[in-house]
């Protein structure tokens, strides 16, 4: 089994599938729900601690802004965690929004530069390209069980 970073990270979608073909989907939604169970988040709609910037420093330079920061405080070790990754591109907010484009730029960035093998696939825009899409998202995560990865 291994570990596969979604994006969207918050597309429960892409987490749901990753989980059905046996591997273990890292995400936002377990990271979040860990922090807001987790004592000393004393305001659960802002999901961060007045650490987590100073973490996120270790993923992003001091220039950028405190959110970017904060939001790699959360995706940084996800990422550094991954055994693979499936990206969607173009995905519609429903299929799971990220909320801030600098931090998308970034988590791609990352991903690539990792060398772990990645899926990228474009959102799709009706049932036939849907079925193909789940489809490569299979034959990937097959991939990664027979390849030991």
């Amino acid at each position: 089994m291994a570990k596969v970073f979604i994006y969207p990270a918050t597309s429960l979608i892409l987490s749901d599938l990753v989980a059905r073909f046996g591997h273990q989907p890292l995400g936002a939604a377990l990271s979040i729900r860990e922090r807001i169970q987790t004592a000393g988040v004393e305001s659960p709609p802002l999901q961060i601690t007045p650490e987590d910037p100073k973490r996120g420093l270790k993923y992003a330079a001091v220039e950028v802004p405190s959110g970017v920061r904060g939001r790699m405080a959360i995706y940084g070790p996800l990422i550094e965690r991954a055994e693979a990754g499936v990206i969607v591109t173009d995905a519609d907010f429903a299929f799971g929004c990220m909320g801030c484009a600098r931090t998308d730029e970034l988590i791609l960035f990352s991903l690539r530069q990792r060398g772990i093998p990645l899926l990228e696939l474009a959102y799709p825009k009706d049932e036939e390209e849907g079925v193909a899409f789940v489809a490569a998202i299979r034959r990937f995560l097959a991939g990664l069980k027979e390849g030991g990865q």
